[in-house]
């Protein structure tokens, strides 16, 4: 008799472009969405490549770094950009822009995490299944 347990439901920080764990091909979608994360001429680095969790780990590496970025940015912007010459009304949308980005920021980074954490479940079971085996 096929089994009528419900799916698990997946945060709704769970990135829509990557597949629920334990799918078909989930762990190709988290890597393509990890590595698009990430600046381009880190595609070339195997070590990111070919181990999933070491590009989550880096992803949230890039992630919190953009986040301390955005910080500075939306808390000098009203100090440092009138002694540029910058607008008033430029200043105000761009620290909307920074409010934005930070929120954006955010949920990308809690999607990391739990892509990250299903990546090392996901490897602690296929360990486990080969242990089994030997």
């Amino acid at each position: 008799m096929p089994s009528t347990a419900p799916a698990p439901t997946l945060s709704p920080d769970w990135p829509c472009q990557v597949k629920s764990p334990g799918t078909r091909d989930w762990e190709r979608t988290a890597t393509r969405w990890l590595r698009d994360l990430l600046p381009a001429r880190y595609a070339g680095y195997s070590p990111l490549t070919r181990h999933h969790v070491l590009l989550a780990r880096h992803a949230q590496l890039q992630l919190q770094h953009e986040i301390r970025a955005v910080r500075v940015a939306l808390q000098t912007s009203r100090a440092e950009l009138p002694t540029l010459g910058v607008a008033e009304s430029v200043i105000e949308n761009t620290i909307r822009m920074y409010a934005l980005e930070l929120e954006q920021l955010g949920r990308l980074a809690r999607g990391v995490r739990l892509v990250m954490e299903a990546l090392m479940d996901d490897s602690a079971s296929q360990r486990r299944m080969y242990a089994q085996r030997r």
